[in-house]
């Protein structure tokens, strides 16, 4: 896969996260900030890097899963990887202005 073949894919991989809502705030993950990293490897391998709004979130398991079904289920990957990560932590400021004006 080249480089802009990863690059798309990326960016699929981008929209479709905007499909997964988390459950407290009511809004996508990706316009709430919380996708940090999307890598594709040549061979098709994905790793999203993303949070939650605290550590111990009890919807933490539910998102990494739906973010692992929606990636998996695009054309051009062939695995991933999905890892929390809170450094840096979550933070309200991290959502998009369209989605922070409303809080």
């Amino acid at each position: 896969m080249t480089g802009q073949q990863r690059n798309a894919v990326a960016e699929a991989i981008r929209v479709a996260l905007r499909a997964v809502i988390d459950p407290e705030l009511g809004h996508n993950i990706v316009d709430l900030g919380m996708v940090y990293a999307i890598e594709v490897g040549p061979d098709g391998a994905a790793e999203v890097v993303m949070t939650t709004t605290a550590r111990f979130c009890p919807a933490s398991g539910f998102l990494q899963q739906a973010v692992e079904e929606r990636v998996l289920g695009l054309d051009g990957v062939r695995a991933v990887r999905v890892t929390l990560s809170y450094d840096p932590p979550w933070t309200p400021e991290r959502m998009a202005p369209e989605i922070a004006a409303r809080f």
